[in-house]
């Protein structure tokens, strides 16, 4: 039996995988690829393998098969490699699909004690909670979330995701009926 062959993966290659993948609708079969990519994606590959894992999760999402998210999820976790979007808070978008609220929020749980990863995490915890309903917790990981942005010089791309996260944000507190408060005029501001 040969050795495997390893092999790197750029940025583009993955964008066009994705795209093929929402021009088709062939989200599985992309899913299983991607995971094929993560087993033998080089160390010095411009995609990591954690991501490689996460973005086969993501497209098994689409193609609703939960449970198969969750283990790319937790591979991407067991890998520990850096994501875009920590695996623990995608994890959880998925466990809160199959109606696993508990073993959702023991993610989220561990996701609040370790380093903070970027806004794209804070973006799609309260996303997932808003869509099942946590208002509260929505809006409780989206405050956090534009908290530790706040004030902080960042790059064009960051000052969006900052700017989308206080408007995701805004609309829970106005779901909550909850009045304006600092962070909520920052959205007049910018």
């Amino acid at each position: 039996m040969g050795a495997m062959r390893l092999t790197r993966v750029t940025t583009a290659e993955l964008d066009r995988l994705e795209f093929h993948a929402v021009r088709s609708g062939e989200h599985s079969r992309i899913a299983a690829q991607l995971l094929d990519l993560a087993n033998r994606v080089d160390a010095g590959s411009e995609v990591t393998r954690a991501e490689l894992f996460v973005r086969a999760g993501e497209q098994w999402e689409i193609a609703q098969e939960f449970e198969r998210a969750c283990a790319a999820y937790q591979r991407a976790m067991d890998d520990g490699g850096p994501t875009v979007v920590d695996a623990h808070a995608l994890s959880a978008g998925a466990l809160l699909q199959l109606d696993e609220r508990e073993l959702a929020y023991e993610h989220l749980k561990r996701l609040e004690g370790a380093d903070r990863s970027g806004l794209s995490t804070f973006i799609h915890v309260a996303e997932a909670l808003y869509a099942h309903d946590d208002l509260e917790g929505a809006e409780r990981w989206a405050t956090l979330g534009a908290r530790e942005a706040e004030g902080r010089k960042s790059s064009a791309y960051a000052q969006d995701l900052f700017l989308e996260l206080l408007r995701i944000r805004f609309r829970i507190r106005t779901d909550l009926g909850l009045p304006e408060d600092d962070l909520d005029l920052r959205l007049d501001q910018e």
